[in-house]
């Protein structure tokens, strides 16, 4: 069974960084290697919202409210992308999803990890 595990979550304040991270222990090396990675978020009473993603060569997208502020990143190797999370606002608050989405079409989401950003 394919899993994926956020962690990295956090209160901060606003300004301040956190570094999520997403770890898929059980995937194939080859198949995480294919995968395009994203990262999503939702806030309360909005729906769920795509942050960045990251294809399987390294091509980044961001949305265009944190670009210049978040930065997505992946070892494939460890099977586990990342994101860095610089100048947080408090309209960063939400739970935030990791995304895979495999050369087949296959989808897995992980639990989700929560941040806070207190202004």
């Amino acid at each position: 069974q394919v899993q994926l595990v956020e962690s990295g979550g956090g209160l901060v304040q606003a300004g301040g960084s956190l570094r999520l991270s997403c770890k898929a222990p059980r995937m194939i090396l080859s198949v995480f290697s294919g995968n395009e990675m994203e990262w999503y978020r939702q806030a309360p009473g909005k729906q769920r919202e795509l942050v960045a993603g990251i294809t399987s060569d390294g091509v980044a997208k961001y949305a265009d409210s944190v670009k210049g502020r978040f930065t997505i990143s992946r070892d494939n190797g460890k099977r586990t992308v990342g994101l860095q999370m610089n100048s947080l606002k408090p309209e960063d608050t939400a739970v935030y999803y990791c995304h895979a989405v495999t050369i087949t079409a296959q989808n897995y989401w992980g639990l989700g990890t929560q941040v806070t950003v207190s202004s």
